[in-house]
């Protein structure tokens, strides 16, 4: 049992990041709701270009892995008035990589998006889609950095309230440009980009405002990083970063894997995966607040300590998110009825959500303990684990039972379940050998 004293500490850190996270995530599917009702295609279009998206902006986004691990490290040693300084080259980072890949991708999406589908109102849709969510780009890593910034100095209530900003911003342009309310035009799957791109610009302005009222004394905006700080980012953060896009760039050809088998298998994964996303986002809230917590007690030289918090954290999380699991486990259809409305779309996706569903706490272990050991700064193992794993067994044992055997939907996620269980034991035993805590950062 977790000491109380402790317990209070993850949640005071864990909660606000989880109600970021699960308010993301029901803003995911409010939008999917939304575009739901234009149709298979328009679903599955927007579903696969979120993922090339992601894809996209990985590696920008693994910038807040050394925004967050090195911020916590100054925490821990009692360096006050330096713990924005990380943050500061983030932000800086974000913008020099993040407008120029921009402009260019934008460019690109017509001619990438065709090599990932077929069906042409699918192409259509997701290209359409995917070039407004490309121009937020440096807004989105902008936003990755302060989140890391915020949760590595203990205030992650913070990070909450800009979400939300964000999220009210994207639910009232998305319903007034996707369906033409108010006059406007209706722009259909058009609309629910430009309203997530322009709620992310929102977002970011409304950081720097944060940053000035609640960090200038922590160093924000208050000179360039030296090249001894730019240097230590960049080797926790390519790791991570890394690791970031070949994980979206797996999951990007998950899905055009999916979309081989069907279009309708292809709708009904988008839903099962927004699904999963509003149940996995609590555990990498206790994740995001476990790599503080270990990179605080590294800097003050406590590394058992550290330890601790990583299992510590990792309990609390399996359970909440064998808890979350339940519904989906028992009553699938429930929650799929207000996101497909095609009868047999929806029976295909009854038996994938409960397999997801079984292994939700297994899955709450390796997302915790990655995040754990990007707070230690142990990135390169991060990223070797997780690339190995996904390239080397998950996607290839995907393409073998589904596109190459003309399996369905469960089988195809019995595979995909299957290695993140075995993600989460190796993570364990990387945590469990302790070789991260001798890593400087």
């Amino acid at each position: 049992m977790l000491d109380p004293t402790r317990r209070r500490r993850v949640l005071s850190l864990a909660l606000p990041i989880i109600g970021g996270m699960v308010s993301q995530n029901v803003l995911n599917l409010v939008d999917t709701a939304m575009v739901g009702t234009l149709g298979d295609a328009a679903l599955a279009g927007v579903g696969l270009g979120s993922f090339v998206n992601f894809m996209a902006i990985a590696f920008i986004t693994g910038m807040a892995a050394g925004v967050q691990a090195m911020a916590a490290r100054r925490v821990g040693q009692g360096r006050d008035t330096e713990t924005a300084i990380p943050l500061n080259g983030g932000l800086l980072l974000a913008a020099a990589l993040g407008v120029p890949a921009s402009i260019a991708l934008v460019a690109l999406a017509p001619y990438v998006f065709p090599l990932l589908q077929d069906d042409p109102a699918v192409t259509a849709a997701g290209t359409v889609y995917l070039r407004w969510r490309l121009v937020a780009m440096a807004g989105v890593g902008m936003n990755f950095a302060f989140r890391g910034y915020w949760n590595a100095v203990d205030r992650s209530g913070l990070y909450l309230r800009t979400l939300l900003v964000m999220h009210v911003v994207n639910i009232v342009l998305n319903y007034l440009l996707i369906f033409g309310h108010l006059g406007l035009p209706a722009l259909g799957v058009a609309g629910a980009g430009i309203g997530t791109a322009v709620s992310t610009f929102v977002g970011t302005a409304y950081y720097f405002a944060l940053g000035v009222r609640h960090a200038r004394i922590a160093g924000f905006l208050r000179g360039l990083p030296d090249r001894v700080t730019i240097r230590q980012m960049l080797r926790l953060a390519i790791p991570a970063g890394l690791q970031q896009f070949f994980f979206a760039a797996g999951m990007t050809v998950f899905f055009t894997l999916v979309g081989r088998v069907g279009t309708a298998e292809l709708a009904a994964a988008n839903v099962l995966m927004n699904l999963m996303l509003v149940a996995i986002l609590p555990g990498i809230g206790f994740g995001i607040a476990a790599a503080s917590l270990v990179g605080q007690a590294l800097g003050r030289g406590d590394p058992a300590d550290a330890k601790a918090w990583g299992w510590d954290v990792m309990r609390l999380a399996a359970l909440l998110m064998g808890v979350v699991a339940l519904p989906a486990l028992f009553f699938p259809d429930l929650l799929l009825r207000p996101f497909i409305h095609n009868a047999d779309t929806l029976l295909l996706a009854a038996d994938p959500l409960r397999i997801v569903a079984a292994t939700l706490a297994f899955e709450a272990v390796g997302t915790v303990l990655l995040n754990a050991l990007l707070g230690a700064g142990d990135s390169r193992t991060v990223m070797i684990v997780s690339i190995g794993v996904q390239w080397g067994v998950q996607l290839p044992m995907v393409w073998f039972v589904g596109p190459h055997s003309g399996g369905g939907l469960v089988a195809i996620y019995a595979v995909w379940v299957g290695a993140r269980v075995g993600l989460a034991v190796l993570l364990a035993a990387v945590w469990h050998r302790g070789a991260w805590a001798r890593i400087a950062v």
